[in-house]
């Protein structure tokens, strides 16, 4: 069966001002503010007093369309109008539709009736079904989807909550360039000790906690907030104060190639799939393809995903044209609602392809129409963790389902087939599974992770070593633990043999703190863990 795709439209709708679509497959995004099509199966209103304002009726629906930028902040509407928008939308769109309960929405506001507007169910194997449902003012979404942009020191974290059999520890993974931590020269492998006087792992409170949270993760750019360090030696201190901004991310670093006795070896290090990538990655790999590199070890450990899209012009810039020819990159199910048709672009679905040209996601960097690069790799080393999500894991499944080798170096992934357009009404962007994502042979059941395995005997298991993260080396270190593992089973086709319990990956661990737990809770997070179909108008 040959999959097209409407590249016309898709370029038109890159031309407008968008809304944003995240996940695994779908390629279109949109204008407005008020969301998506009419409501599908079902029918009636929701309004029905003698003045005709809209009433909530236990299993009746308006057409989202009908209540849509009926706001209480300009009076154009009320909070009522905007629950049944959000209700009729969720009804229309939502994947597990028919998991929803069908509550009045006057005891709630806004966004605690929003939360509360998805699938109660777990999963086959017990999980939550539904760990992605979420909102954010759209105005800090625009900017945080365009470039990365948020506030904060520009050293990211790995926390470890305290449980019965360890100590809470805040180690750093790695630092955006030029932002206050860099200049400050904070490391990779660095252990937060103390912040604001607050020890780390003595905190045992919720005002301390609090503290710890607040400093970790400021609201506000101008917020300073002292730090101690200790250093990889585990000896040394450092005390500094930082002063947070908003930090402008530097998705793709650390372009190198490697020299071994069998030929050489690009490296890449990929944090996110976000408009700015674009240009980066089509340097880093026009970089790669001079130098000639015979494989490639792409660092996904950190990336929790973006624009889907950009997923799928890395394939192409992995595989080429021969291998992705006539080929999906992704194919997207809506709910039973909507079977053959796109609920949200109206379109008639479509599978995603393998991009061959740039898509401009920002033209200031790129344009659109660009032939892309291409390494031609017939096999792809991933280096995992459990923050590999959405996007990154779209790119991994897609490369799998035209017969690329896919060897995965690391930990689980953190289990994302799904996907949703961002959808914005009255100032507040709306993020609510609304498909599930397949590759080229109709495979995407990975809600619980793709697992590195030496034996994989589950679709969901791919060849390759499972091994912790290594904060004592730095990324793009040949001695650095999962890309030394990956130039070891490049050599010799297996795991290498690692002494010591931390070299494994453990199980996630089930924390039972005391209640305290350190979270970034802040709108700006939920750019990880997402695939975005968003395409930009910049």
């Amino acid at each position: 069966m040959k999959h097209e795709f409407n590249k016309g439209i898709f370029m038109k709708l890159l031309s407008g001002k968008t809304l944003t679509l995240l996940l695994t497959s779908t390629l279109f995004s949109l204008t407005g503010c008020g969301g998506s099509s009419d409501s599908g199966g079902d029918s009636g209103s929701s309004g029905g007093g003698s003045s005709g304002t809209p009433q909530w009726v236990a299993g009746v629906f308006a057409p989202d369309s009908e209540l849509a930028g009926q706001c209480a902040a300009d009076q154009t509407g009320s909070e009522l109008t905007e629950k049944l928008w959000l209700r009729s939308w969720s009804n229309d769109t939502y994947l597990w539709y028919d998991e929803i309960a069908d509550i009045d929405p006057a005891p709630f506001g806004v966004i605690p009736y929003f939360n509360q507007l998805k699938t109660q169910e777990l999963s086959a194997t017990g999980n939550t079904k539904d760990k992605f449902h979420s909102s954010m003012p759209t105005s800090e979404w625009e900017q945080l989807n365009q470039s990365g942009a948020a506030v904060g020191y520009g050293a990211h974290f790995f926390i470890q909550q305290a449980n019965g059999t360890q100590d809470r520890k805040i180690t750093v993974t790695y630092v955006e360039p030029n932002s206050p931590a860099s200049i400050e020269h904070v490391s990779r492998g660095y252990v937060v000790t103390e912040i604001d006087g607050v020890n780390v792992k003595d905190a045992a409170d919720s005002a301390s906690i609090a503290l710890l949270n607040r400093g970790l993760f400021p609201d506000s750019a101008g917020q300073h907030t002292h730090f101690t360090f200790k250093h990889l030696d585990g000896q040394t201190f450092s005390d500094m104060t930082l002063t947070a901004q908003t930090i402008v991310s530097t998705p793709v670093q650390n372009t190198t190639t490697i020299v071994t006795t069998t030929g050489r070896v690009g490296y890449l290090q990929f944090n996110s799939h976000i408009a700015t990538a674009e240009r980066g990655l089509f340097d880093a790999v026009n970089t790669l393809s001079d130098a000639g590199v015979d494989d490639l070890v792409l660092d996904l450990r950190y990336n929790g995903g973006g624009l889907l899209a950009m997923a799928g012009q890395l394939g192409y810039m992995i595989a080429g044209n021969q291998a992705t020819q006539g080929k999906i990159f992704e194919r997207s199910t809506f709910n039973d609602k909507h079977p053959n048709t796109d609920p949200v672009t109206g379109q008639a679905l479509t599978p995603m392809p393998f991009f061959s040209e740039s898509l401009g996601f920002n033209a200031s960097l790129l344009g659109a129409g660009q032939s892309l690069p291409s390494l031609n790799l017939s096999r792809l080393f991933v280096l995992t963790t459990a923050n590999t999500c959405s996007a990154s894991e779209a790119l991994m499944n897609g490369l799998r389902g035209i017969d690329i080798e896919v060897i995965q170096i690391g930990d689980t992934t953190c289990g994302k087939p799904y996907g949703f357009y961002p959808t914005p009404n009255c100032g507040t962007t709306f993020f609510t599974v609304q498909f599930k994502g397949e590759n080229d042979k109709g495979f995407g059941d990975y809600s619980d992770g793709f697992v590195p395995s030496v034996n994989p005997t589950l679709e969901s298991e791919i060849p390759g070593c499972s091994l912790s993260d290594d904060f004592n080396h730095a990324l793009g270190d040949t001695d650095e633990r999962l890309l030394n593992a990956a130039l070891y089973y490049r050599a010799n086709d297996r795991c290498p043999t690692l002494l010591g319990k931390a070299a494994k990956a453990k199980p996630r661990a089930q924390f039972i703190d005391t209640g305290f737990i350190l979270e970034d809770t802040r709108s700006q997070n939920v750019l990880h863990n997402n695939r975005i179909l968003t395409q930009s108008s910049q």
